[in-house]
């Protein structure tokens, strides 16, 4: 798991997790990329992360991956990231292509679920608390 203040790298991200993973025999590697949409007037989203309970989130998501003979890879922004450019990439190397193929379906819209990260639009220069697409957390004061 990877954290980078602003948008990401992703052509230095996945190049460099290719290059990683070029001597694993894999026979799948099917990357995601999350990019910032131009809708309902953002400029940017601001991203606010609780490390402790994303690296345990990620690391049970290691444990089902290797399960399945897979590995799994993920990088995300914290603070603002502008329209057009990324906050969200991943990745999953298989053995397998169905391997992969369900593991990265799976991984994301898990990952959209249940990461502990908080979300603000950037709007006029304003960082505006973007409840509807924030994950709830239970104990969580406002965001029980």
């Amino acid at each position: 798991m990877e954290l980078y203040q602003g948008p990401l790298e992703v052509k230095e991200i996945f190049a460099r997790w290719l290059d990683e993973e070029a001597a694993s025999n894999y026979g799948a590697y099917i990357p995601f990329v999350g990019t910032i949409r131009a809708e309902d007037g953002i400029e940017a989203l601001s991203f606010d992360i609780y490390e402790p309970i994303l690296r345990s989130w990620f690391e049970n998501w290691q444990e089902r991956a290797k399960a399945r003979g897979a590995i799994v890879k993920m990088a995300h922004s914290i603070g603002d990231v502008p329209v057009h450019t990324s906050s969200y990439v991943s990745a999953v190397f298989s053995p397998k292509r169905r391997v992969a193929l369900e593991l990265i379906e799976e991984f994301v819209e898990d990952f959209k679920a249940n990461a502990p990260i908080w979300k603000y639009d950037i709007k006029e220069g304003k960082r505006i608390y973007a409840a509807d697409r924030s994950t709830p957390m239970d104990g969580a004061g406002l965001l029980a």
